[in-house]
């Protein structure tokens, strides 16, 4: 009998929330989707990672109890030995935050801008952030792409590395989000602002977190300019006039299109976005912003 993937969350979140002594009677699926989400009784969420991130996730709790003591807002772990690894899988325990929509681009401003000005802790191992982290693998295994705009995309991903090690004087490295777009802020009713998900967190520089939201703008249409205004404004720096920003954007764009022709091998109906993003790519698109569609 095929096990479903539920089935297959369930059974780790068993043995994992057991090892942590977490009741879990009548856990409710949140999201199952690059990481599954759970609802547990007592106010608690389990995030069960894919199989191979014990690292990733041994970071994310070392890095939100560093932000704790530091007094920046941001999701918390329970004070419980984590991660627990069950099954192969990684599996952490965080206090759930109070009801809360996505937040803003001026919501997650002064959050960045206080997560960057923090001197980087000396015993937290982080790495050096890897822009490309998994971008060749993506392009060489993608099924759908034709075999010309893979060597095209091959070459543009060569380029980009070598502008990457050209970049210009910026602002001062630092501890850096990672994956800083304003669904990984969460803002409560009472106006209270978190920072979420610190599986990409790093050492680097501060300009990649500001780029996140530059290409709503830019790239995607979805971010109107007094948006984007108001974002600049809570953070007091628009990373758009750093010369060093057209390569932080392109190499967004890239990431945004291989990631697309992965999920296209599984979704075909995504098929079309994922090669019109080639198509942008390629000077086919028109001039920015491309209005890029979320893949859902």
């Amino acid at each position: 009998m095929t096990t479903t993937r539920t089935e297959a969350s369930w059974a780790v979140l068993e043995k994992a929330a057991a090892a942590a002594d977490l009741r879990i009677h009548g856990a409710e699926v949140i999201r199952l989707s690059e990481n599954d989400l759970w609802r547990l009784p007592d106010d608690v969420v389990a995030r069960v990672a894919r199989a191979g991130q014990e690292q990733a996730a041994a970071r994310e709790v070392a890095v939100t109890r560093w932000l704790a003591k530091e007094g920046v807002p941001a999701v918390r772990p329970l004070d419980v030995d984590q991660p627990v690894l069950a099954l192969g899988r990684p599996t952490t325990f965080w206090e759930e935050l109070p009801p809360h929509r996505s937040g803003s681009g001026a919501d997650l401003a002064p959050l960045l801008r206080r997560l960057h000005d923090l001197p980087p802790p000396g015993d937290l191992p982080l790495d050096v952030m890897d822009p490309f982290v998994r971008l060749e693998d993506r392009l060489l295994s993608a099924r759908i792409l034709p075999e010309d705009d893979r060597r095209w995309l091959l070459d543009l991903l060569a380029d980009l590395r070598a502008e990457w090690a050209q970049l210009p004087s910026g602002r001062q490295k630092s501890v850096i989000h990672g994956d800083a777009w304003a669904g990984n802020c969460a803002v409560t009713s009472q106006g209270e602002a978190y920072l979420l998900d610190f599986e990409r967190t790093a050492l680097g520089h501060p300009e990649w977190d500001l780029t996140s939201t530059a290409v709503g703008v830019d790239t995607l249409g979805n971010l109107s300019h007094d948006a984007y205004e108001g974002h600049c404004s809570a953070y007091g720096y628009d990373v758009r006039t750093w010369e060093g920003y057209p390569t932080m954007r392109a190499i967004r764009e890239l990431r945004m299109t291989s990631f697309a022709f992965q999920a296209a091998d599984e979704r075909p109906e995504i098929r079309e976005q994922a090669m019109y993003r080639l198509s942008c790519l390629r000077g086919r698109g028109g001039p920015r912003p491309w209005g890029w569609q979320s893949l859902g």
